[in-house]
């Protein structure tokens, strides 16, 4: 398998679903704005989306992260990152992974657009505001989305806790995120993604 990342985007969602997975992988570094990987060839020929995270495997290929996320918890059913399929755990599973790219993550990209309004830069974080407060609601009294297994949507949410902050959201109003924050952040495979793509320093 190989993917293709750039540090810090979604696509350190999947890094983390290998991770957690035990599975390896080759990596390959996308510059976004030049659309260039780390080696110089032409990202858009691997994804005309241009667009992270691209999974390349034997088998072809998968460009949306819930899916690939999915794809890479199938491969290592052992180690419980995605329920069983047809459990109503799974949809459950899906049901999260939905809700966290269309109303969460597509609510985030405005925010990176240089040339996005403030004034609509505000109607995006205000969407945020409510999303956050849904989740921190939903995790009262568990250690992550699913209860007390860690799953592949828990990679997923903690990637966009990590602009939240860049962007200055003060997850101290969220208190149940706040804790869950900080305890997916320090699991041991969560740290080792991000150090390979140089997020935290070792």
């Amino acid at each position: 398998m190989k993917l293709y990342y750039s540090p810090g985007a979604c696509s350190l969602s999947p890094h983390i679903a290998l991770a957690e997975a035990g599975l390896s992988a080759d990596y390959v570094k996308v510059n976004l704005k030049d659309k260039k990987t780390e080696a110089g060839d032409d990202y858009l020929k691997v994804s005309p989306k241009g667009q992270v995270p691209v999974l390349a495997m034997d088998g072809g290929v998968l460009t949306e992260g819930p899916a690939i996320v999915q794809y890479i918890a199938d491969k290592a059913p052992h180690t419980k990152l995605a329920p069983a399929h047809g459990t109503m755990e799974r949809y459950q599973l899906q049901e999260w992974l939905n809700m966290l790219t269309s109303e969460l993550h597509k609510s985030f990209s405005p925010l990176f657009h240089p040339t996005m309004p403030e004034e609509a830069k505000t109607i995006f974080r205000d969407k945020i505001s409510k999303a956050l407060s849904h989740i921190d609601g939903k995790l009262a009294g568990k250690d992550y989305l699913m209860g007390s297994q860690f799953t592949v949507a828990d990679g997923y949410l903690f990637t966009m806790l990590r602009w939240a902050l860049g962007l200055k959201f003060d997850l101290a109003q969220y208190p149940n995120i706040k804790a869950y924050f900080d305890r997916v952040g320090a699991r041991p495979k969560v740290k080792e993604a991000m150090l390979h793509e140089g997020l935290i320093k070792a």
